[in-house]
């Protein structure tokens, strides 16, 4: 692979002219073009679901709890599936990667459209998450080693576009297709879009990185399902005993996920010092890696918990329709997309710290008022709080992405975005259960007091958005310790 990783350029002083973009070629051009697309139909699909979930509760006679399993099951299969594929960017082509990726993809697309009931609609979002995880460490590692080091700033700005923009109108797209059509046709419509990005890619994909030979460690792969499935698990479960007793005890999943992620952890440092890591956790030992993804697994907790409650709010509060609901939500995910080339540009000229922080600052200010949310809130002020937050997260991914990658030397460049890509969607699934956990069990006490539906759920909402606010302090702390990547990732 280090045979087409880019050639360590002199890091530009903050505040001076950024050195001449370096013209990647038509082939290297084409290959992150079609893998950025593709991306962002996959990575879509993520958050499809949050509008669409009272519909399915109704439709299929299910729980919030249960129907939030729709979102954390696509997340938990990320977290599983990604480290594995550290290992199948380093020992296959390209273009394989990215075969197997949009088939798995649009395989669960049409699983799910075709789905008779909940437990088949799951397995289809699992064999689709398989998909997208496969192809987002692809895309981050395959820009890592194509475009200069003073370039990335921009190019990640494209990334945090897919990442951030994508799950941000998933609810939109949701909510234009309930308003005329069934919830099979958010998998129906997405399904040909799939399969031209297939064809598209298995015609004009070229491959661009060098195959290694590198080995895969069995134990890991039920090791990491089983500790990152049971800390899940746990944390659903806890929002089920508010309503009745739980088959299994949530705290004793939460204790053998505990345990188990301990053991995962402990088998990649030994099988590090013999090269065999499913997962390279030397990368942690980068500090410039290590806090901004650490920042980014508390931003992902906080945002993934906004997105499945704010639909929440909307529809059973203040009794949007689905159609209103996904057009609210519509322009924070658009002004993410238009602010990630900018910020990108930007860090390439002045590094994380004029971004990162002013970002925290939105994000945690947006929590907190969240965190006071009343029944009779106004849909107007909710649209100002969403545009608000999405430009605070904007200012945030973009840096936070570059700096943590940018840190590595190229050799670490598939287990880095591997390890982050883990986090992210571990730190996405817990918050979103964690989320839906508190929501549900104020609900039900304050239900259970006397309190309407609209002002129990509303308390659920509130208090599981003040335990986000809490969380955003951290990621506040955490701002101003993002460093720009340092000129020569390979020195020590």
């Amino acid at each position: 692979m280090s045979a087409h990783s880019p050639a360590v350029a002199t890091e530009p002083a903050p505040g001076l002219p950024d050195a001449p973009p370096q013209e990647l070629p038509p082939a290297h051009r084409l290959v992150i073009g079609l893998l950025l697309v593709s991306s962002f139909v996959v990575i879509l699909n993520e958050t499809i679901m949050a509008v669409a979930l009272p519909r399915l509760m109704a439709d299929l006679a299910i729980s919030a709890s249960q129907a939030q399993w729709l979102t954390t099951a696509f997340m938990l299969t990320m977290a599983v599936v990604i480290p594995v594929t550290g290992f199948l960017i380093q020992r296959l082509n390209t273009r394989p990667v990215f075969t197997l990726a949009m088939s798995l993809f649009s395989a669960g697309t049409l699983v799910a459209a075709l789905a008779p009931g909940f437990a088949m609609l799951v397995v289809g979002r699992i064999v689709q998450a398989s998909g997208t995880a496969i192809m987002m460490p692809l895309l981050m590692t395959t820009i890592m080693q194509l475009v200069p080091e003073q370039s990335r700033g921009k190019t990640m700005g494209q990334i945090s576009t897919v990442i951030s923009v994508a799950p941000a109108i998933g609810p939109t797209l949701s909510g234009l297709i309930l308003a005329v059509l069934s919830w099979r046709w958010l998998f129906w419509l997405v399904l040909p879009i799939a399969l031209a990005s297939l064809a598209l890619g298995l015609w004009k994909i070229r491959n661009v990185s060098e195959p290694v030979k590198a080995p895969i460690d069995v134990v890991s792969i039920p090791l990491a399902a089983l500790g990152f499935g049971s800390l899940v698990y746990g944390l659903n479960g806890l929002g089920e005993m508010a309503l009745h007793a739980p088959a299994v005890s949530p705290w004793m999943m939460l204790a053998v996920g505990v345990v188990v992620i301990t053991l995962f952890v402990l088998r990649q440092i030994a099988l590090r010092k013999e090269d065999r890591a499913l997962l390279d956790l030397g990368v942690l030992a980068h500090g410039r890696f290590t806090i901004p993804a650490a920042m980014m697994a508390t931003l992902m907790m906080s945002m993934f918990g906004v997105f499945i409650l704010l639909p929440i709010f909307l529809q059973n509060v203040l009794g949007l329709s689905t159609l209103n609901t996904g057009l609210l939500l519509l322009p924070g995910g658009l002004i993410m997309g238009l602010c990630a080339p900018k910020v990108g540009a930007l860090f390439d000229r002045h590094g994380p710290l004029p971004l990162v922080v002013p970002g925290a600052l939105l994000f945690s200010a947006l929590m907190w008022a969240l965190a006071f949310l009343q029944p009779d809130a106004p849909a107007w002020l909710l649209l100002v709080a969403h545009i608000v937050l999405s430009i605070g997260l904007a200012l945030m991914f973009t840096p936070l992405f570059t700096a943590s990658l940018g840190a590595l030397p190229p050799h670490l460049y598939s287990h880095g975005s591997a390890v982050l890509g883990t986090t992210q969607q571990v730190a996405g699934a817990a918050g979103t259960a964690l989320y839906v956990a508190i929501m549900t069990m104020q609900t039900a006490s304050q239900t259970a007091a006397g309190a309407s539906a609209a002002a129990a759920t509303t308390a659920g909402i509130r208090t599981a958005f003040l335990c986000g606010a809490v969380l955003s302090l951290a990621a506040v702390a955490t701002a101003f310790f993002v460093k720009r990547p340092p000129a020569n990732p390979h020195a020590g």
